[in-house]
């Protein structure tokens, strides 16, 4: 019984994050009418925009939130204990749920500064912006997909939990995009959210906080990596750029 309300939990969770994982390319797109005619909620630029200086306050804040969260909850030493009050089997559900909630408290509290700080009005920059902002989430829904996507967002634990098998340990493997760099999923995000042809205060403040927020991410995620995967991965980042798909350094 524990293990189907596991998988329960699990199927939940994973459609609550691919909802905020959808929304993501609605908010920063600021695709404000989607299919159907719908009008979306909330965009990066919609709404009535407030003080400028107290509105980027909020937004920081909020960005931290998730920032604190997302990286707090993926180290080892935060697993190990937490792994202590919930079942292991729905850690990576529960790491998901927090990161999803995280982005849903974005979209709904924040504070719109829509002046503009570049804006491009050429059709072939517009349309090559329109590319490589839906090339970005290609990416990075592609290279969740290379590694193994259910597992990343917890499926693969709860149904493994469900049918009362342990989920194999993880092996070093390096498909197609992670030949070339080493965090395709990151500069897919860096891509979509650079790539609009009107940037505004509040996008440009958006995209530069994320950005800081993904080297920071690489650098802690990276140590991790090395302490399990040890030489293995030493090797791979002497060979492999980190961010840029540049010729092998080998």
């Amino acid at each position: 019984m524990g293990g189907l309300v596991a998988l329960l939990y699990g199927v939940v969770v994973y459609v609550v994050f691919f909802a905020s994982f959808l929304y993501a390319i609605v908010f920063v797109g600021n695709i404000a009418e989607l299919p159907g005619g719908l009008l979306a909620p909330k965009t990066i630029d919609s709404g009535v925009p407030g003080a400028p200086i107290p509105s980027a306050i909020v937004d920081a804040i909020l960005l931290s939130i998730f920032a604190v969260q997302h990286s707090l909850m993926a180290r080892p030493a935060f697993k190990r204990r937490w792994t202590r009050i919930v079942p292991p089997s729905v850690e990576r559900s529960t790491y998901v749920l927090m990161s999803s909630l995280a982005l849903l408290l974005i979209y709904w509290q924040w504070q719109p500064l829509p002046e503009a700080v570049w804006t491009f009005t050429s059709a072939p920059a517009v349309t090559a912006l329109a590319v490589l902002f839906w090339a970005g989430w290609g990416i990075v829904l592609v290279s969740t997909f290379l590694l193994d996507h259910f597992e990343l967002f917890g499926l693969r634990q709860v149904w493994a939990s469900a049918r009362g098998e342990i989920v194999p340990v993880a092996r070093f493997r390096t498909p197609l995009f992670y030949q070339f760099v080493r965090h395709p999923i990151y500069l897919g995000f860096i891509i979509a959210f650079w790539s609009t042809a009107v940037m505004s205060q509040g996008h440009l403040l958006f995209a530069l906080a994320t950005t800081g927020y993904v080297f920071i991410g690489i650098f802690l995620e990276e140590r991790d990596l090395v302490s399990h995967f040890g030489e293995t991965y030493v090797v791979y980042r002497k060979s492999v750029w980190m961010i840029l798909p540049l010729p092998p350094s080998r």
